[in-house]
């Protein structure tokens, strides 16, 4: 009986074993491709042209390097280096090769993956920290961390295509040699790098948990998702790049702490979205591994969808031609082509509604992902379900909680190739990659940057230029305020220049009108400067008298004492033509000032002009443009050029026109920016090259109100009137001026005297 009942028991227990399987095994692949999933892509082969032409370009990329002898070289260069390329390289075609075995079933790319894995798992563990010592968490395979995590993310994906392809010895070996001390290097022994909100971390981060995922490492996983455990004797403050280190005990670290952190509520990523278009990349695809492996998370819905707000975000912060707008550390020319945005794109339509708004863009991108996501937007661009993709005025809040500032962005158009686009900026520093530009705006049409922010001073990927690295006039030059189109006090950057202060403060929004003819946002900054306050109201207005959307720029600043306010304007183009006299610099330049980025600017000319009003006249981009700003005698009108103290020719040579007021304790500058007119190189025919604005004038300006006026050359008026101390709806707001009574509703009023 005994024997009887013992075999009873054993034959449940290896039952129950049996059924267990399913839920604690691992199916592979379970990362980004799943099981279903590749056969869901095989039955729709020839079905989705765009997903079949990618597929085939990659196919002929991948057999390209595979007959080649696998390199896995000794790491000595930085970025743009040949080492560095190559390992660079090598990691993007481990993960394509690992796709093309799923979908294909053809040997020859698994072997190529197993046999490069090998390779690495041979040098690891005797590989030193990478030579060159130049990040303040060098890695060992790149020169610095960030790039080890990148590596890792897409070889995990590599790994786990080929998971079930490898013998137990073959896994052993990767996991044991390469994979697990590869992820202890990124966390435990860079708490900094890996435990901290930063795009940094948000790779370190998604490297580790990924890994953890393919190899069923429970405490890989935990340590991506909430951080590690440090030692409560380290301090909850920011580092030297500004990312926060947050301990144990203080507040969480780890992927869901970014998720928390990085993001205010509506999306908008606090580095700006050069860095969001980084840094969707990890946010995703561990996202998207987590969705497949722990559901019960809930990830890609985490903080009400904030990754679905986040993508949104980063495909509105973009101008006309699906450019960046290159806020904080930025290197122009990053697009929504990217191919993280592919995969940002991609994964939203099939994850969050399908929106047929985010197939216009694939279309423009003209690739997607080879995963069910790309499938499902090649499907849909098959069928003809694209929609024009709609980027409307829109307010960005900054700060986990929406309340740091934030950017607004104005777009007012006449057809949809004649926009006019505006972006303020009031937002937080940014961390390590943020700018002092408090208050400031750039400004594009539909052929690009009108008004500039200059972006980074970097060659990313270039090793001529300091190995790709920030150069060191990202710190002298690009970050200074003087750099960007916002007002700087005595010649020294908002909050001293220095990043601790920055952090600990931010401006606010006053208000933000985006819908109609005239939209508007106005935002004060009371602690960039001590004792002083800074009012900045943009109006962009489309109005039939003007050819073209027109912008009004009011600056106020408030001190209490007196000083020099400087306004530049970085337009783009060559100046053509201006309403007052000036003396050019003709023989030998001086620059601007000794510091805070007037070191590296030459002043070219200085005028000055009693009529009330200054003129500049500029072409760019087969466009003419000009600017009508009221001055004061006693201001001087300053032409400049970027590029002093710049021995390495690091910088462009950028123009500038300043407007300056010197020993005055409040200040108010006034200007109009009016695109007009065009001009054909084949025809040689110029068509409106002068502004329609005759005359710019302020009739009333004190602590309360603004009241200004502005006329065109045919005779027709404009009145704006501003509420500086009511920015509600509902407030009524009287004042007179000259024996005239102006009345209006809310914060401001335009009015067409016509």
């Amino acid at each position: 009986m005994k024997i009887i009942t013992n075999k009873i028991i054993y034959l449940c227990t290896a039952l129950l074993l049996v059924l267990s399987l399913p839920v604690f095994g691992q199916d592979h692949p379970n990362l980004i491709l799943t099981r279903q999933g590749v056969k869901n892509i095989k039955a729709s082969l020839g079905k989705a042209p765009l997903f079949d032409q990618v597929l085939a370009q990659t196919i002929a990329e991948v057999d390209k390097e595979i007959a080649l002898p696998i390199e896995v070289p000794i790491p000595k260069d930085m970025a743009g280096g040949y080492t560095h390329e190559r390992h660079k390289r090598n990691w993007f075609m481990m993960q394509k090769a690992g796709v093309l075995y799923q979908i294909t079933e053809q040997e020859k790319y698994a072997v190529y993956v197993r046999d490069m894995l090998l390779k690495y798992a041979g040098m690891y563990p005797t590989l030193p920290i990478h030579p060159t010592d130049r990040s303040y968490a060098t890695g060992k395979i790149f020169w610095q961390c960030l790039n080890d995590a990148n590596w890792l993310v897409y070889t995990s994906q590599a790994y786990d295509c080929i998971y079930d392809f490898l013998s137990e010895k073959e896994r052993k070996i990767l996991e044991e040699d390469l994979f697990r001390p590869y992820a202890d290097f990124l966390s435990v022994e860079n708490p900094r790098f890996f435990n901290r909100i930063h795009n940094h971390s948000t790779w370190g981060n998604a490297a580790v948990g990924m890994i953890g995922l393919v190899m069923n490492d429970k405490e890989l996983i935990d340590r991506a998702l909430y951080g590690l455990a440090l030692d409560s004797n380290q301090k909850n403050e920011r580092d030297n790049d500004g990312g926060l280190i947050r301990p144990d005990g203080q507040t969480k670290a780890g992927f869901l702490a970014q998720l928390d952190g990085s993001f205010s509520p509506d999306g908008y990523f606090t580095e700006g979205p050069y860095y969001l278009r980084y840094a969707i990349f990890p946010f995703l695809q561990f996202a998207k591994a987590l969705a497949n492996n722990k559901p019960e998370l809930g990830i890609l819905e985490y903080r009400d969808n904030i990754l679905k707000k986040a993508v949104y975000s980063l495909l509105y912060q973009t101008d006309a031609n699906g450019l960046f707008f290159p806020i904080n550390d930025a290197q122009k020319g990053m697009s929504w082509n990217a191919r993280e945005v592919i995969t940002a794109v991609d994964l939203a339509y099939f994850h969050y509604g399908k929106d047929p708004m985010l197939l216009s863009i694939a279309e423009k991108q003209g690739k997607v992902v080879l995963d069910e996501a790309g499938l499902a937007v090649a499907k849909g661009i098959a069928d003809g379900l694209a929609q024009p993709m709609r980027q409307k005025p829109i307010a960005y809040t900054d700060g986990p909680d929406g309340d740091e500032g934030g950017i607004a962005i104005l777009r007012s158009s006449t057809a949809p190739d004649n926009e006019l686009c505006l972006v303020m900026k009031y937002s937080a520093q940014g961390m390590g990659h943020g700018h002092f530009d408090k208050l400031s705006y750039s400004l594009y049409d539909e052929t690009g940057e009108v008004m500039q922010d200059y972006g980074a001073a970097r060659w990313v990927n270039i090793d001529q230029k300091g190995g790709g690295r920030y150069l060191k006039e990202n710190n002298t030059w690009a970050k200074q305020s003087i750099a960007h189109n916002t007002l700087v006090i005595n010649e020294t950057s908002h909050y001293n220049g220095d990043i601790r202060i920055g952090e600990k403060h931010h401006p606010d929004l006053y208000y933000f009108h985006g819908a109609g003819d005239v939209q508007v946002v106005s935002a004060k900054s009371g602690n960039a400067y001590p004792d002083t306050e800074l009012h900045r109201t943009l109006i962009l207005v489309k109005d039939d008298h003007f050819r073209h959307p027109i912008l009004i720029d009011v600056f106020r600043a408030t001190s209490a004492e007196n000083s020099q306010y400087d306004l530049p304007v970085w337009f783009q183009g060559h100046l053509l033509l201006t309403n007052f006299e000036y003396e050019a610099e003709l023989t030998s330049l001086n620059t601007l000032g000794d510091g805070h980025g007037y070191q590296h600017v030459w002043k070219e000319a200085v005028g000055t002009t009693d009529s009330g009003h200054a003129y500049i006249n500029w072409f760019s981009n087969g466009k003419f443009y000009s600017m009508t700003s009221v001055v004061e005698p006693e201001d001087e009108l300053i032409f400049a050029r970027l590029g002093a103290n710049d021995p390495d020719f690091n910088l462009r040579h950028d123009p500038a026109f300043i407007i300056r007021k010197k020993d005055k304790k409040n200040a108010t500058f006034v200007s109009i920016v009016e695109p007009h007119g065009s001009y054909n190189p084949v025809s040689e025919l110029a068509e409106h090259p002068f502004t329609s604005i005759a005359k710019a004038s302020i009739l009333h300006d004190d602590a309360s109100y603004t009241v200004i006026q502005f006329n065109n050359k045919a005779g027709k008026t404009w009145t704006l009137s501003l509420a500086h101390k009511n920015a509600s709806a509902e407030a009524t707001h009287v004042i007179r001026v000259n024996e005239k009574t102006y009345k209006w509703q809310g914060p401001f009023k335009l009015m067409n005297n016509n």
